[in-house]
């Protein structure tokens, strides 16, 4: 017979398999083990199919390897770079069927052989970037662009499932009484963690972030935290209004002058940091006017196409142009820092939670509901 989720003939279906069968899962890469008659439970994974379908699959927990930690998955959030993949905008670099997501927390239920500092039950988020150690990013420290990154969630099997096993190498252990639905929130935050440190952002300084998503407010957030003010731009009202909430000053740029703006709020200075995050045309376009000489413009966004940018700013005021991408490890403990400390108000950010077999539910909300933020999906690992 055929089993039901990964389809390898070698096994029974779910409902037939006897004690101790073993079959290699086609689908998630990883050993499907099921013990039926020692009771033990199958955990949900959810699939993302090559036409946009989400499959919920049962498939049994990996058992941890020499280096590995397998986790039970709290909860995790709906990156925009997911969102990117289900719309089909990275067909060409995900394998499907595909257990996407990243933004996760959890707790470790077993350790494999060699792991040190690391027990079950201990509280965790997951960096999820293994690196080839060879490259010239690599050889140069630089293992977060490794040529040959692998991106979990992206690359490799990702969080939205109960049980995942990983890198011990990719854990960060959280304090025990973090929340672990906020602490699902330290990758994105690892992120704006980086960008604010390659932006040498501080006290004193005027920071303007264009774009009020997830990864816009998060930098407008930590901006803030070391000391800037910061101006928010943003097009959708319902982003611009938590904004507001949050206490930044905004701009529609739709009804406003930007570039004007900014300077009246600086005196005609400019901004000391811009952080381009929206990757819309008009805002690339902009960038290059808001900053004062010798400014710094960041580009966060992903950009897949070239884009128009004004060079001759750029050469007139000395602008320098940075680079960001993802995030390096004193990132990902300065954002679980701030998470943990409750100094940054994120919960506002997760404007829904579904639980893991309505994953199709929440990406579909995401496609068409321009209110939502950050989804929160929690994925069973916790019961």
């Amino acid at each position: 017979m055929t089993c039901i989720f990964c389809r390898d003939t070698a096994i029974y279906s779910i409902g037939t398999m006897g004690q101790g069968l073993r079959s290699k899962c086609a689908l998630s890469s990883t050993a499907a083990i099921i013990r039926r008659n020692k009771g033990e439970v199958c955990m949900n994974q959810a699939f993302l199919e090559r036409d946009k379908s989400i499959r919920i699959a049962p498939c049994s927990p990996q058992a941890p390897r020499a280096g590995q930690v397998r986790l039970r998955v709290a909860y995790c959030g709906i990156c925009g770079t997911d969102l990117h993949i289900y719309r089909g905008h990275m067909d060409q670099r995900v394998q499907f069927p595909q257990v996407i997501g990243h933004e996760m927390s959890g707790r470790i239920a077993e350790i494999g052989p060699g792991v040190d500092g690391l027990m079950p039950g201990d509280p965790v988020v997951v960096r999820p970037l293994v690196s080839c150690g060879k490259c010239p990013a690599c050889r140069a420290g630089h293992e977060h662009i490794c040529y040959q990154l692998n991106f979990i969630g992206i690359d490799s099997p990702g969080a939205f499932q109960a049980s995942w096993t990983v890198p011990a190498a990719t854990i960060h252990k959280l304090p025990e009484d973090t929340d672990l639905k906020l602490a699902a929130l330290a990758e994105p935050l690892a992120v704006a963690c980086h960008d604010n440190r390659l932006a040498a952002v501080g006290q004193g300084q005027t920071v303007a972030v264009l774009g009020g998503g997830p990864i816009g407010l998060l930098n407008a957030m930590v901006a803030r935290h070391r000391g800037a003010e910061v101006i928010l731009s943003e097009v959708n009202p319902a982003r611009l209004a938590l904004a507001q909430q949050l206490g930044f000053k905004t701009i529609d740029p739709t009804s406003e002058n930007l570039k004007q703006s900014v300077e009246e709020h600086t005196d005609g200075t400019g901004a000391d940091v811009v952080f381009e995050v929206s990757g819309a045309p008009s805002s690339l376009a902009a960038m290059t006017g808001l900053a004062r000489s010798r400014g710094r413009i960041v580009i966060v966004a992903i950009v897949p196409e070239p884009q128009p940018v004004n060079l001759f700013e750029v050469f007139w005021r000395e602008l320098v142009l940075v680079g960001t991408r993802v995030y390096e490890a004193p990132d990902y403990d300065y954002a679980i820092e701030l998470v943990a400390s409750g100094q940054l108000d994120l919960e506002p950010l997760i404007t829904a939670e579904l639980p893991l077999n309505r994953l199709a539910d929440a990406f579909s909300m995401l496609d068409r509901d321009a209110t939502q933020m950050k989804v929160m999906i929690d994925c069973g690992g916790t019961t």
